[in-house]
């Protein structure tokens, strides 16, 4: 396995031998994961692969069976609350309330993370003109398109200035522009705050621009590496045929 990481850094993430069972079946085999605060790291892998499992784990949803989950030097398991507070997380599943206005989603969530009011008013302002909703704030959340929403969830997430930003499938759902939209200004926050991002997703597309590609299948981390290199280490085309190249032989 490839991994660039530079080890005299304190990675964001590291995850080292976590397993995780649903009864008698293995969902996640011993996976091993290091993110670099800054990096834009993409777990592809197809549905079922474990994806959604690990982030379970990741954001504090459930314990792996076997294995350690740091965050920063925080060992999530023994101390969750501090590990988790330096995280933002765009779920699979949307999770706005509906009825409630644009605002006032993001002043609940402001207000989870003791965000005095003036804050959250600066905040809320500031991430909304980001992401072209300024105009929207007032609207129920029910009103917004879906690509509206999900940027939406990504302010959201983006409220306690987190230094890791985990996204689960968050194009799902979504038109092709909007798919564009995001993963574009996604890719702009890792280079204006200089965050680490892991970005899970089946769509091989949505991981040509990672600085990684970590391959994870049937719950276990086949390949971590860059996309070319990942080409070059199948003698395949692009990044879609190394993906089945790498995915086939397992």
């Amino acid at each position: 396995m490839d991994n660039k990481s530079d080890s005299r850094i304190d990675p964001i993430l590291k995850a080292a031998g976590v397993v995780k069972f649903y009864g008698a079946r293995k969902a996640l085999d011993a996976v091993d994961i290091t993110i670099q605060p800054g990096e834009f790291v993409a777990l592809l892998g197809p549905n079922g692969a474990g994806k959604t499992t690990l982030f379970q784990l990741l954001t504090g949803l459930f314990v792996p069976d076997s294995g350690t989950i740091h965050i920063g030097n925080i060992d999530i398991r023994k101390n969750a609350v501090p590990a988790l507070a330096g995280i933002g997380v765009v779920f699979q599943q949307p999770t706005l309330d509906l009825d409630l206005t644009v605002t006032d989603n993001l002043r609940f969530h402001a207000s989870l993370h003791g965000i005095s009011r003036r804050e959250t008013r600066l905040r809320i302002d500031e991430e909304l003109e980001q992401l072209k909703l300024a105009d929207r704030f007032n609207d129920r959340a029910r009103a917004l398109s879906g690509g509206q929403r999900r940027r939406i969830e990504l302010a959201r997430a983006l409220l306690h200035r987190p230094q890791f930003l985990l996204m689960d499938e968050p194009t799902v759902g979504l038109d092709p522009s909007s798919r564009r939209d995001l993963l574009s200004y996604v890719l702009q926050l890792k280079e204006e705050r200089q965050m680490a991002i892991l970005w899970a997703s089946h769509l091989v597309d949505e991981a040509e621009k990672a600085d990684r590609v970590i391959v994870l299948h049937e719950g276990r981390v086949l390949t971590d590496g860059e996309p070319s290199k990942l080409v070059k280490d199948t003698n395949t085309n692009d990044l879609h045929d190394a993906f089945v190249s790498i995915t086939k032989k397992n």
